[in-house]
Parts: structure tokens; C-alpha cells; sequence
């Protein structure tokens, strides 16, 4: 499939395969129409039957509190398995490290390793998202939606430079571009300016795209994304309906633990109720 080269590099997830995750893991549809990913309030932690779920900051602060909460709880629950939200990047040698360079999807996995639990990811096939959105928006604005996002994580969360995002964003392109039977909507940075320039006049650069465009909770006319913000929102959507029939049918099969972006557990927080009474 042609989207999953593309797809894979951008997630930073690796080469998986579509696997129809939409259609073969959504959860009964009376406990699926409860996802609401534009929820902006309720329960940020969840302890339901043999789910502990906690909503998080992201952050790559080792002294932040919530991951002595989050160690706290994990502790006290004793999991059997742990769900991880983001890619799974590889793991440095300390605790402190493993914060700084991996956020709080890091640590769950640290703790994993410490009580040898095994961890699984929460994400869809990256194919199966990308085609999602795709079949929404145009190429052009997924392709920007993604790569402008992963600048501003570079930016924001490892504190890289403009030389250094550019220099990423190109290595990705052109792992991309070498791929055989692919056509990268971009194939460089400059490919990536060019096409951010007939957007935004601000920010000037690309590479500073505000974190606001990437809220899924707010409209793109309201925060000057144009269409990051709905491209945000199309694809929370799909990883809330995953991510349910994921923690429901591992909790139903021992005891699971999980933590993700806040946001996500305030969507998912009914319909987990509602498909883990049944």
C-alpha cells in the first residue's frame, strides 16, 4: 500500500502493515457512539475492572509530579500488561534519561522493563490512520499537517534548533523518496516551505508552527491552522475508536494499564465504561 511508506516515517512507528484497524477493532457501536473526541472536561484517570488509565501531561520533565503518581499507581495495581501511546522509540539507560528523550510514553515502558511486563502499543497501523485523514483532506495538507507537527514536537520537546529540525525533516524524506513505488508529496525542507508559503505568511518560517494548530479541540479557524487543527481532530477520533477496542479487549483478558494524552481518557472515558460492564 502506498500510503504505509509514507505513513510509517511520519509516525515514527515503523513499516507496519494496514490491517483494517477501523473496521476489525471498533468496539460494539452502542459503546463506540460514546467516544466523544471533542471533550473538553471529565475524568482524567480511570480505574475501571482490571483497567488503570491515566491521563497525562506530555512532558519530558523527570521531576514532574505526575509520573511519581503514575509510578505510584503502578505500583499499587501490579499490571499484567501496559499500553503506550506514541512511537516506540528506543529506550536510554535511566529513568531521567528515559524522561527527557521519550516523555511519560517513555517511562511507562521503563517501568515495564524494570518488572519485565510486557508492553504493547495503543496506536492504529499508521496506513489505517493516514487513510482515514486522507479521505477527508487533500495530499498536500496531510503531508504538511504531519511534517509541520513533527517540527513542533522537535521544537517544543527536544529543544532542537531550525538546523536541526531541517535536517530531520530532511533525513525522513529522503528515506521516503527511496523507497521503490512511492511518490513523497515532499522531498526536501525546501519542498516543505514551498508548500507551507502558500498557506502561512505567519509564522514566517515552517519550522515554527505554533503547538495550537495541533489541538484537536480547537477549530483551525481558531487558531490560525487553516487545517491542521481538523486534520488533529480526524485523526484523534479514529486512534479514540482504536484505542477503546484495544484497552477493552485487553482488560477483559488480564490486568492492563495505560496512559495517554489526557484528552484521550476525557473521549474514551464512557465508552470504556459502557463495553467493560458488558
Amino acid at each position: 500500500m502506498k500510503t504505509n511508506l509514507f505513513a510509517s516515517l511520519i509516525f515514527g512507528l515503523g513499516a507496519a502493515a494496514s490491517t483494517g484497524a477501523c473496521a476489525a477493532t471498533s468496539p460494539a457501536a452502542d459503546c463506540a457512539a460514546l467516544i466523544d473526541s471533542q471533550a473538553a472536561s471529565g475524568p482524567h484517570t480511570l480505574s475501571l475492572p482490571n483497567l488503570e488509565y491515566m491521563g497525562v501531561e506530555h512532558t519530558t520533565d523527570p521531576a514532574h509530579p505526575q509520573l511519581a503518581e503514575m509510578e505510584r499507581r503502578w505500583n499499587a495495581f501490579k499490571p499484567t500488561v501496559a499500553y503506550f501511546e506514541g512511537p516506540k522509540r528506543p529506550l536510554p539507560g535511566t529513568r531521567d534519561e528515559v524522561v527527557r528523550l521519550t516523555g511519560e510514553s517513555g517511562f511507562v515502558r521503563y517501568l515495564a522493563a524494570r518488572d519485565n511486563v510486557p508492553v504493547v502499543s495503543l496506536e492504529p497501523s499508521p496506513a489505517d490512520e493516514l487513510a482515514y485523514v486522507s479521505q477527508r483532506f487533500p495530499a498536500e495538507q496531510v503531508a504538511l499537517f504531519y511534517t509541520l507537527r513533527e517540527a513542533a514536537r522537535l521544537r517544543q520537546r527536544q529543544k532542537q534548533t531550525p538546523e536541526q529540525i531541517a535536517a530531520k525533516i530532511d533525513e525522513m524524506l529522503a528515506k521516503i523518496a527511496a523507497m521503490p513505488g512511492f511518490t513523497s508529496p515532499f522531498h526536501t525542507s525546501a519542498d516543505v516551505a514551498k508548500a507551507y508559503s502558500r498557506y502561512w505568511t505567519s509564522p514566517a518560517n515552517w519550522w515554527d508552527a505554533p503547538q495550537a494548530w495541533f489541538d484537536p479541540l480547537q477549530p483551525s479557524s481558531a487558531t490560525g491552522g487553516i487545517f491542521t487543527n481538523d486534520i488533529n481532530a480526524a485523526s484523534s477520533h479514529f486512534r479514540n475508536v482504536h484505542m477503546v477496542a484495544k484497552l477493552t479487549a485487553a482488560a477483559k483478558q488480564g490486568k492492563t494499564f495505560a496512559a495517554v494524552g489526557r484528552n484521550h481518557v476525557m473521549a474514551q472515558g464512557a465508552a470504556l465504561r459502557c463495553a467493560l460492564a458488558h
